[in-house]
């Protein structure tokens, strides 16, 4: 990690599942301007998180995923003074994508028209088979995700309703042209 003084030192101890309360959720959040640890009640999200520590952006020289972690959810974050952390994430390839300006967040708008029409074909037709057990597809009303990769394609993620009350995740790689990019399926 590192000496007395550096960066890694100053986490808050909520961060040690061994420390902190049963129920309670820490989030790693990074925005344009800091990286942010929050720290919530698990069970009761009502609540909003509150912000337990933050570091300048540029205080940050690195986030890498660490390819041998278990479930390869890890990621080590080195804080420009030397030191570092390792965190267990969700999507660890998206938070390093959006670190290293990879993936950057885009809205519809910014999408060449070809991406948008192949976005609204997909959102009509989700390509997805549910069995009938599970329930069956409702119209997709909330707007996609989106994300640009540095090469111009764009991550779509489509959360597609059930009548079941669960709610599936249609994920598609779009290439400025509007066809499906596959190589990128091994990305996420």
């Amino acid at each position: 990690m590192g000496g007395p003084d550096d960066t890694a030192r100053t986490l808050p101890w909520q961060l040690d599942p061994a420390r902190r309360p049963k129920a309670y959720r820490t989030e790693l959040v990074l925005t344009d301007q800091r990286l942010v640890v929050l720290g919530g009640d698990e069970d009761d999200e009502s609540v909003p998180a509150e912000e337990l520590w933050a570091a300048g952006r540029d205080a940050v020289a690195d986030i890498e995923r660490m390819p041998y972690s278990q479930g390869g959810s890890d990621v080590r974050v080195r804080f420009t003074d030397g030191s570092w952390t390792r965190w267990k994430v969700k999507e660890p390839l998206k938070l390093v994508g959006r670190f290293r300006n990879d993936r950057l967040p885009v809205a519809e708008g910014d999408l060449t028209q070809e991406q948008r029409q192949r976005l609204t074909a997909l959102a009509v037709s989700p390509p997805l088979r549910v069995s009938r057990s599970i329930g069956t597809m409702l119209a997709v009303t909330e707007p996609p995700s989106l994300e640009r990769f540095s090469d111009g394609t764009v991550m779509a993620e489509l959360q597609v309703p059930l009548s079941s009350g669960s709610v599936w995740t249609v994920t598609r790689y779009l290439c400025p042209d509007g066809t499906d990019d596959v190589t990128k399926d091994s990305v996420r």
